[in-house]
């Protein structure tokens, strides 16, 4: 079970995000990278595509950061927290915030 999953508010601890204190939104997760709505944005050449109607030039979008680089944000601290698995006792596996024990 991954630590982090679309849809999560983070907080970048390493790079340059990190001095700004940056969060942001997890857009999605590819494996071991996880791409974070206005976070690490870098400048793409395109070429136009009329048929899917993109225009070209300078596209700025986000580049990925590793998985490990970012902290999920408790909302009851407002500050990032480790998170760890639990196992209920149907089976089902939940993520729980290691310092609170409260469930994700």
């Amino acid at each position: 079970m991954n630590r982090i999953k679309k849809g999560d508010q983070v907080v970048v601890t390493t790079g340059n995000e990190k001095i700004k204190g940056q969060t942001g939104e997890v857009l999605r997760v590819d494996g071991e990278r996880v791409y974070v709505s206005n976070l690490n944005l870098v400048k793409r050449a395109t070429k136009p595509n009329p048929q899917a109607g993109q225009p070209g030039g300078l596209i700025e979008r986000e580049a990925s950061i590793h998985i490990s680089n970012v902290m999920l944000i408790d909302p009851a601290t407002g500050k990032g927290a480790r998170v760890a698995t639990k196992v209920l006792e149907n089976g089902k596996r939940i993520r729980v915030f290691r310092s609170s024990g409260e469930a994700i």
